[in-house]
């Protein structure tokens, strides 16, 4: 038995490979051949709402955008490891692209 003394310790199973998990889902902003990681987030849920929510600041700064001849970013999910992070990254304003500041 185990200190808590509800399971033999047999019975406890470990899994090495997956002791530190270093898969991210990344909100990624793409203005044609440019793209930039916008966030970071343990859930892919979490990425979704993000890319959601920013997809809607788009459209509602559309007409700006277009009065302006600013490119309009375009947002998808995709997983990363955190190794494959760039190592002077930073999170995108959410608005940055009303600043230039998208890519």
């Amino acid at each position: 038995m185990n200190p808590a003394g509800n399971e033999p310790s047999s019975a406890r199973v470990v899994s090495l490979s997956g002791a530190r998990d270093d898969k991210l889902w990344a909100v990624v902003a793409a203005v044609g051949r440019k793209t930039r990681i916008a966030e970071i987030y343990a859930s892919r849920a979490a990425a979704d709402a993000d890319r959601n929510w920013r997809e809607q600041e788009v459209r509602a700064y559309a007409a700006f955008l277009r009065s302006s001849s600013l490119p309009v970013p375009n947002y998808s999910v995709s997983p990363i490891r955190r190794a494959d992070l760039p190592r002077s990254w930073r999170p995108l304003p959410a608005l940055g692209f009303l600043r230039g500041q998208l890519i």
